[in-house]
């Protein structure tokens, strides 16, 4: 989910390091996926997704190491959503659960908060966080190194009570920062508890965040909750959308690894520019389908100087979105190797571009050869099912294209079943293709 330019995926320095380093379990949370609920079809889904998508795409805002873990259970949600995961976390004294987008496209940590009319407020899975009922609550001071007047000033930015005004495309949240104890973890024996943890109280936002409570950025940021927990390294593996029952964790600290894992890949994180420093920037130099290298020009995935280009790895996209001259060869590609007559019908119900028109509903699709995406000195591997959405009677490439020159993202859809390690300390995305089920 990545914000846009002048207050640039749907979103909160290390102000806990002393706290973090009592607990050596971290930080650990569920994730849930958004729709993930029998009655929502595919075409359903893959509609409200691109929708959301492409409104989130339409503008962009271009630690020490602890020794505890965070972790968030995670897991798909119910319906109104569009594809996002959700963690669940509590915030205040007495807590307050809290089911918020994992969105590592974006900084802002923040959840609606009372008074929060139906006017102006998007309807959520739980009751609204109230600051006047919670005994540790504060306001965090205009001069904090982590108020969005600072951090990122703006003209809904203003003091004495850090109001802001936060846009994501035409998504859009608004109210005032704090700070608050948040609690980690589903159960008593895995519970971590933070204080002064900031993050804003949003009294007015869009309804582009339905199904959720809210936001937690885990972008690169001095407001994100990787950078306030003084988080060296965060991994989360996500199930497959078709998986409507199982959660995946998202660990935060230095619990996150792969150890163990098979057919480990890592490549390094481009350092990003001025315009844009809390993207997730990586270097894809190609894509194969099969064993074919596809005629991608050598410069499509190329981050400029000026901030424009290059490719974002984002939690809260769902669909991978790439430029026309990339996305063409990659269409082209899946033409030539199906045979299947091509569905108007069913591009016009999903939103994607291009669908084939199975013999049958209930038909099984034909075998289709991996999809090999090429970044430095590491590949990634996508079999069919992460860049293939099948619906009753069609079957559809689950991409998007976008104007040459725009941020080309890899989505969510497309990292199911992979687990996935950001190592901030070392500047570094491994990943390893997994049941993520079954971690």
């Amino acid at each position: 989910m990545t914000p846009p330019t002048a207050s640039s995926l749907a979103v909160l320095i290390s102000l806990v390091c002393a706290t973090l380093a009592s607990s050596a379990a971290g930080v650990r949370v569920d994730l849930t996926r958004i729709h993930a609920h029998p009655g929502v079809t595919p075409s359903r889904f893959a509609r409200d997704a691109l929708r959301r998508d492409m409104h989130r795409h339409t503008a962009r805002r271009l630690a020490a190491a602890s020794n505890t873990t965070v972790s968030a259970p995670t897991k798909k949600n119910s319906p109104g959503g569009a594809g996002e995961y959700l963690m669940t976390l509590s915030i205040g004294t007495p807590p307050v659960r809290y089911p918020a987008i994992a969105d590592t496209g974006s900084d802002l940590i923040w959840t609606q908060s009372a008074p929060c009319s139906d006017h102006h407020c998007f309807k959520q899975p739980t009751p609204l966080y109230n600051p006047a009922s919670s005994t540790t609550f504060g306001l965090l001071p205009c001069g904090s190194p982590l108020s969005m007047c600072a951090v990122e000033p703006a003209p809904g930015c203003s003091c004495p009570y850090n109001s802001y005004n936060y846009t994501y495309g035409t998504g859009w949240t608004a109210g005032i920062q704090g700070t608050e104890t948040f609690t980690f973890g589903s159960t008593p024996a895995d519970q971590t508890r933070v204080p002064n943890i900031a993050f804003g109280c949003s009294n007015a936002s869009s309804d582009d965040f339905t199904g959720s409570s809210g936001l937690v950025g885990l972008g690169r940021g001095a407001v994100s909750l990787v950078t306030q927990l003084g988080a060296g390294r965060f991994s989360y593996c996500l199930t497959p959308f078709q998986d409507t029952r199982s959660t995946s964790k998202l660990l935060i600290g230095p619990s996150a690894s792969l150890d163990g894992a098979a057919g480990v890949g890592s490549t390094p994180f481009v350092a990003s520019p001025a315009t844009g420093p809390s993207y997730y920037y990586l270097n894809l130099e190609g894509i194969s389908l099969g064993t074919t290298a596809l005629p991608i020009p050598p410069n499509a995935f190329s981050l400029k100087a000026d901030g424009t280009g290059g490719l974002i790895i984002d939690s809260g996209t769902t669909i991978t979105s790439l430029g026309n001259a990339a996305y063409q060869k990659i269409r082209a590609a899946v033409v030539s190797l199906v045979t299947l007559p091509t569905s108007a019908d069913g591009s016009a119900a999903t939103g994607f571009d291009l669908c084939f028109a199975l013999p049958s509903p209930k038909a099984a699709p034909p075998a289709m050869p991996s999809m090999t995406l090429h970044f430095d000195g590491a590949d990634m591997v996508l079999p069919s099912d992460s860049y293939m959405m099948q619906d009753s009677g069609v079957w559809c490439l689950a991409m998007q294209n976008q104007t040459d020159g725009e941020v080309n993202i890899l989505g969510n859809y497309q990292q199911q079943n992979m687990h996935i390690l950001y190592d901030v300390g070392k500047e570094t995305l491994s990943f390893a293709p997994t049941k993520c089920s079954t971690l």
